[in-house]
């Protein structure tokens, strides 16, 4: 585990927290972002809050950091094109590359991916203006609407009817043009945080809603977060290669977090994977890195670590 002197002297220079953004999720980010600075302030390492919104936030970078720990959450601040814009400066930075951010952001591409490489997700379709609602309801049953790159269930809603799609493709084409329906699948939900090469124990999400949506996730105080999760050692075993399998499977690096179901028959179905997870008070990696004994503090430190040795 990262020594914090140790990762003074790693730096070169002050660390700037990316935080904030265009995307749907800036809420969050904002959250995330000043609870990372808080962290790194806490162990007197050099930071500075820099919002993506800023007209100058590229500039200020390159004059002034060598290390970003990006709290961008959705849109550009994980498909890849900040990344992209980080390397051609020359600047370390947190989590997964150009092309890893990429796929994990466009659910759909990833999911293709998957079924290619034999690793089980729920089927699913792209669908637009043109397709015929009743058939997919017809070819899926009930379904789950997502907007195919946002993240934190913004946009998303279950559909068991022709006329309920209709409603819930229109709602996921308010975060773009690529919707993709997935089958429902019935059964326990856990997320897997991932850092460095390691699984940190799983977490089984419950709640009283119809699924873990935004509210679920941000703003209610009755969803239960059930750490251990309850499964025998085999299987979460199980999970938690499946959750790493998935992970390396885009190329993704550094840390991350990976959705799954298990569905009605036991198995397990990969649902996404995150690039930039949230790190706020309801956060689940900063959850499962106190399940293995990682203060707050400490997830922050190892995370900006992994950054300074890829």
């Amino acid at each position: 585990m990262t020594n914090v002197i140790d990762l003074q002297d790693q730096l070169q220079t002050s660390v700037a927290v990316l935080l904030g953004g265009h995307s749907a999720e800036r809420d969050i980010s904002l959250q995330s972002g000043q609870a990372i600075l808080a962290a790194l302030q806490a162990q007197n390492i050099p930071v500075e809050a820099i919002d993506s919104r800023d007209t100058d936030w590229l500039e200020r970078i390159a004059n002034h950091h060598r290390h970003v720990f990006i709290a961008l959450h959705g849109g550009d601040g994980e498909d890849g094109t900040l990344q992209g814009e980080l390397e051609d400066l020359g600047v370390s930075y947190t989590g997964s590359g150009v092309t890893a951010s990429a796929w994990a952001m466009d659910k759909v591409r990833c999911k293709y991916l998957w079924q290619d490489m034999g690793l089980p997700t729920p089927p699913f379709a792209e669908i637009n203006d043109e397709s015929d609602l009743v058939k997919v309801i017809q070819q899926f049953g009930r379904v789950i609407v997502k907007p195919s790159s946002e993240g934190s269930s913004i946009g998303m809603t279950i559909a068991s009817t022709a006329e309920e799609l209709s409603a819930a493709y229109m709602a996921a084409r308010e975060y773009g043009d690529s919707v993709m329906v997935e089958q429902w699948v019935q059964g326990a939900e856990f997320t897997v945080a991932i850092l460095g090469e390691q699984t940190l124990p799983a977490i089984r999400l419950e709640t009283d809603h119809r699924f873990y949506d935004y509210d679920a996730k941000y703003i209610a105080e009755d969803t239960r977060y059930i750490c251990p999760c309850g499964l025998n050692e085999k299987l979460e075993q199980q999970l938690q290669q499946l959750a790493l399998a998935a992970f390396t499977s885009i190329g993704c690096t550094g840390w991350g977090r990976v959705d799954v179901m298990q569905d009605e028959q036991g198995n397990f179905q990969l649902l996404e994977v995150n690039t930039v997870p949230g790190m706020t008070s309801h956060s689940l990696v900063p959850m499962a890195a106190k399940a293995a004994g990682l203060s707050f503090q400490q997830l922050v430190a190892e995370i900006l670590s992994l950054s300074l040795n890829k």
